[in-house]
């Protein structure tokens, strides 16, 4: 859960949000090593006297030729690595069914019978002890730890967004398509998300809190809800 001083990610609670925290640092460290070389060298040209001996330094030419390849492939390998990571989807263990409306989310277990319910935000005067304002809904999605889940997202009225920082999860919802998103808990918790597309007045009143917890606690959940 981010807070209002925080400057960094929320803490990674999925292996793809921990791949692109370390892309994210990886990326940083690269640049600082740019802004450090560009830096010595402006430093050094405004310190030292200007000389014509570079004008025609063809070694000059071949290193800042290759340098920025060796940079961008540096950067290009790992991120092409995890966009692979982030499009894989294989045999996941549920499938949750999202579907955005205006302003609220419907989520359908697909591989229960008739187990489906609304998700709305809670008022903030029905709110209780200790639970955030504006992020805290009425009905939490309650999926197994450590389980491949697949999301399918779609949308009934307007362009909507299903995203979970701390899982690394960003699926646009487009009326009309499916698209899909797969994510795996690493711990138990409560991760909150909330629509991250501009889709009306209420747009960021359209939370979505994921709920992991262990097995045996999930299909107590599921034969409860369901019967």
């Amino acid at each position: 859960m981010a807070n209002h001083s925080q400057l960094g990610f929320q803490d990674a609670s999925s292996p793809i949000m921990e791949e692109l925290i370390e892309f994210h640092d990886h990326a940083l460290m690269v640049a600082l090593a740019i802004c450090s070389l560009v830096l010595y060298l402006l430093a050094l040209m405004l310190m030292e006297k200007l000389s014509s001996n570079t004008v025609d330094a063809q070694e000059v030419e071949l290193v800042w030729t290759i340098l920025p390849a060796i940079v961008l492939i540096m950067l290009a390998l790992p991120s092409l690595q995890i966009l692979y990571m982030m499009d894989e989807i294989d045999e996941p263990d549920l499938t949750l069914k999202a579907i955005g409306h205006q302003w609220y989310w419907t989520y359908e277990y697909t591989d229960f019978k008739d187990l489906s319910f609304d998700s709305y935000m809670l008022p903030t005067t029905d709110l209780p002890l200790g639970h955030f304002r504006l992020l805290e809904v009425d009905h939490r999605i309650v999926i197994p730890m450590e389980s491949p889940i697949r999301v399918i997202i779609t949308a009934d009225d307007v362009l909507h967004s299903w995203a979970i920082p701390s899982l690394g999860v960003k699926t646009d919802a487009i009326p009309g398509r499916l698209n899909q998103t797969s994510f795996i808990t690493t711990r138990p918790g409560i991760f909150y998300g909330q629509c991250s597309e501009i889709c009306g007045a209420n747009h960021s009143f359209m939370p979505i809190v994921v709920e992991s917890a262990p097995l045996t606690y999930f299909e107590n959940w599921s034969s409860l809800l369901s019967s």
